[in-house]
């Protein structure tokens, strides 16, 4: 996509500090480093989010953001990682072309939080499962 900056990136157009590459994907430091180690994984070609990407893009994708997430934890000394992507501006999409974050974690006092509400006692599961299944 002409407009895309993650397109040009892995375009080797504008450059990016590139920690990993195949045929299919790469993966930079985002620019942001919300933690040291702050890593994006995309697909060359371009998709607008994991919505939309085919099943074996994201299949790899995802592979390789694991086996970068063992090596980011081991390498930089953190705790553990958060491996996420998000699909629509409304989850926090930015850049419309599929990416996943690999957030290194150090301790519980990281720049960050990532929180779930706990809605266990208003939510009916059969409700959502039925509609999940039509």
């Amino acid at each position: 996509m002409e407009d895309c900056i993650f397109c040009k990136i892995a375009a080797k157009e504008i450059p990016g500090k590139i920690v990993y590459e195949d045929d299919a994907c790469i993966a930079f430091l985002d620019l942001s480093q919300t933690t040291k180690g702050h890593t994006l994984v995309i697909p060359k070609a371009h998709f607008d989010s994991v919505l939309t990407a085919d099943p074996e893009v994201v299949g790899h994708v995802f592979q390789v953001a694991a086996m970068l997430a063992n090596k980011i934890v081991k390498n930089l000394g953190a705790s553990g990682c958060n491996i996420l992507t998000n699909a629509g501006e409304v989850a926090g999409q930015t850049v419309h072309h599929f990416h996943i974050h690999i957030i290194p974690r150090y301790d519980d006092k990281d720049t960050i939080t990532i929180q779930f509400t706990d809605n266990s006692k208003t939510a009916d599961l059969d409700a959502i499962q039925k509609e999940i299944l039509k």
